[in-house]
C-alpha cells in the first residue's frame, strides 16, 4: 500500500500538474484543434519552467544543507522550495500570456501561484497540502473550460478521473503519514478556490 503511495505522491507532485493541465486543457477544449507539434511544444516549454525551476532550487538546498529532505516533509523548510515553486508558476503564466494562450489557461498558473502564496503563510502555523492544491487547481481549470463554453465533450469523463485521482493522492497522503485528513481537504480546497477566482478575474 504504502508502495503504491508513494508512486501516487510521485506522480502528481505539484512541480508536474501544471503540465498535465496543460496538456489536458489542449486536448479537451477547443486548443485540439492546435497543431500537434504546438501543443507538445507548449506542454514541454511549461514542463521546463514549472518543473525544472522547483526542482533545481531544491537541489540546490539540499545540496547546500538548507533542507534536510528533497521530500520536504518538515514543515519548516517549506518556505523556500515554495517560493521557486511561486516564481515558476508566474513564469509559466507569463509565458502562456505571450503565446496568445486563451485567458482561462494562463489564468490557472496564477491561481496556483495563489494558493502557493496562501499555503507559505499557512504553513508558518499548519502543515497543508501542495499535493492536494495541485489537484484541486486542476480540477478547477478544467470546470473553468466548461463555464467557458470551450469544452469537448471527453471533459466530463476527465473531470471524473481527476476527481477520483484527487481523491486518491488524499488518501496516498495520509497513509503515509504525511498529511492529516483535514490539511488535504484544506489543500484540494485551497487549490481549488485560489483557481477558480483567478479564472473569475481573467
Amino acid at each position: 500500500m504504502d508502495k503504491i503511495a508513494k508512486i501516487m505522491s510521485s506522480v502528481f507532485s505539484p512541480i508536474l500538474v501544471p503540465t498535465y493541465g496543460v496538456i489536458l486543457a489542449m486536448t479537451c477544449s477547443i486548443l485540439t484543434v492546435l497543431p500537434a507539434s504546438t501543443k507538445t511544444w507548449v506542454a514541454f516549454i511549461t514542463l521546463l519552467i514549472t518543473g525544472g525551476i522547483p526542482v533545481l532550487g531544491i537541489t540546490a538546498l539540499y545540496f547546500t544543507r538548507r533542507i534536510s529532505d528533497p521530500g520536504l516533509n518538515n514543515r519548516g523548510e517549506r518556505t523556500w522550495p515554495y517560493i521557486f515553486t511561486f516564481v515558476a508558476y508566474l513564469l509559466c503564466a507569463f509565458y502562456l500570456y505571450r503565446i496568445n494562450a486563451p485567458e482561462w489557461l494562463w489564468s490557472f498558473p496564477i491561481g496556483g501561484a495563489l494558493a502557493v502564496a496562501v499555503s507559505i503563510v499557512v504553513n508558518l502555523r499548519w502543515k497543508i497540502s501542495a499535493h492536494l492544491a495541485a489537484m484541486g487547481g486542476l480540477v478547477a481549470m478544467l470546470f473553468a473550460i466548461v463555464g467557458r463554453g470551450e469544452a469537448m465533450p471527453c471533459i466530463e469523463w476527465v473531470i471524473a478521473v481527476t476527481i477520483l485521482l484527487t481523491g486518491l493522492l488524499a488518501t496516498s497522503r495520509i497513509v503515509l503519514g504525511r498529511h492529516t485528513p483535514w490539511q488535504t481537504i484544506a489543500g484540494a480546497v485551497n487549490g481549488f478556490v485560489c483557481v477558480t477566482l483567478a479564472s473569475l478575474l481573467f
